[in-house]
């Protein structure tokens, strides 16, 4: 499909714009940009939404190819280049001013964003300012701590606060979140699970017989802490470890990166194409997580769609302890014990595994959760248009 094809997709639905600056290559199925759970998700959506007979516009960072272009049905609009303009300036031109002219561009019905940024107040800005519908879903539950640690300047910190406060509808990923979003900011949230394509030809049978192989897969950063991951990997030299996700340009990263490369149980696999990340799940016995803080990760999700027990640091809404699906662990000697427990005992190992893959079937599946989305924009539009006509209608004296 052309851009000019997608000017004819007959107006059925409301007209939908999702944001989401990192996204262009998980849209494309390639390595580059972030290419972290948001960005699989929102690409989901878009895409589900456009095979559904949506107009759906998708805007990104410029990382090459034409400034819009249609991809299985989705316009891509590029607001600009990651680094482009003039340092100290460029917040505001191109990156703000590219913003406006792709929203512009869109002219969408409706606005969606996912993220924690300076980006959730500018679009609710433009959208209070043309009485456009702005959804904000959150990240991660840093998202709605009111010291907002993971935004640098105050600016942004701004920025993101008048856009979580003039966002029409907040959804949130979990419970806690729900409950933290009014206690941080005395704001209300609908808590909607985050969906995940369903793993194809699983068969639950296949499991016991892999070798032990556990699986990490996330980006090489601070917050997710692979070097506890790289101890865990020293202290069980009998179990493979596959170490995947891309490798920040910092320090830390590059010193976790070289690390990893020395130790024999370890097979650092960096940035993998999205094609090939059900193969490492089918490769593995069990996922590992050893973040300090997440959202709800978008791998224990794929993890319990191929049936694998998760062992984390990190349990959302406690799931994984009260729905027993893993087990939940604090340091690395009780990550090493979680380790042994789920893969040395197979009737234990077989009840997480059946209890991780009932729970996303009935929760997680992207044709049971995206409807509920959907649903939120349609019910937001027709409030728009009705409120609108209001305002057109003469007004009736009161007697």
């Amino acid at each position: 499909m052309t851009s000019q094809d997608f000017q004819q997709v007959p107006n059925k639905y409301p007209s939908i714009c999702l944001v989401s600056y990192l996204a262009y290559g998980a849209l494309t199925g390639g390595r580059s940009g972030h290419i972290g759970g948001v960005e699989w998700q929102t690409t989901l959506f878009a895409k589900w939404l456009a095979q559904k007979g949506y107009r759906v516009s998708f805007l990104c960072l410029d990382e090459g190819g034409p400034q819009i272009e249609v991809i299985d049905g989705v316009r891509i609009i590029k607001t600009c280049g990651r680094f482009a303009g003039i340092k100290g300036l460029r917040y505001f031109h191109p990156k703000w001013t590219g913003l406006v002219r792709a929203m512009r561009q869109a002219d969408a019905d409706i606005y969606y964003h996912n993220s924690c940024e300076c980006v959730t107040g500018q679009i609710a800005m433009w959208c209070r300012l043309r009485r456009r519908p702005f959804v904000f879903s959150s990240q991660c539950d840093t998202d709605f701590d009111p010291k907002l640690p993971c935004l640098e300047t105050a600016l942004d910190r701004s920025l993101y606060r008048y856009g979580l406060r003039h966002a029409d509808v907040r959804v949130v990923q979990t419970e806690a979140q729900r409950v933290a979003v009014d206690s941080g900011f005395g704001l209300d949230a609908v808590v909607i699970p985050m969906p995940c394509p369903e793993a194809e030809n699983f068969t639950m049978g296949e499991l016991e017989s892999r070798p032990k192989r556990v699986l990490w897969i996330a980006r090489l950063c601070k917050q997710k802490r692979p070097d506890r991951l790289l101890d865990l990997a020293e202290a069980c030299p009998d179990i493979q470890f596959d170490l995947v996700g891309p490798v920040y340009p910092d320090s830390y990263a590059r010193e976790v990166f070289e690390r990893a490369k020395k130790i024999q149980n370890v097979t650092v696999h960096g940035p993998v194409p999205r094609e090939r990340v059900p193969e490492l799940y089918k490769n593995a016995t069990c996922l590992c997580s050893t973040s300090d803080f997440e959202g709800f990760p978008n791998t224990f999700l794929e993890a319990w769609s191929h049936g694998l027990p998760v062992v984390s640091t990190f349990d959302p809404d406690a799931l994984i302890a009260t729905k027993n699906l893993g087990i939940i662990a604090r340091t690395v000697p009780e990550l090493q014990a979680a380790l042994r427990s789920v893969l040395r005992d197979p009737n234990r190992y077989r009840e997480l595994s059946q209890n991780g893959r009932r729970y996303f079937v009935e929760n997680h599946r992207a044709d049971m959760v995206l409807p509920k989305f959907e649903q939120v924009f349609l019910k937001l539009v027709k409030g728009s248009k009705e409120t609108s006509s209001l305002k057109a209608s003469p007004q009736v004296p009161v007697s």
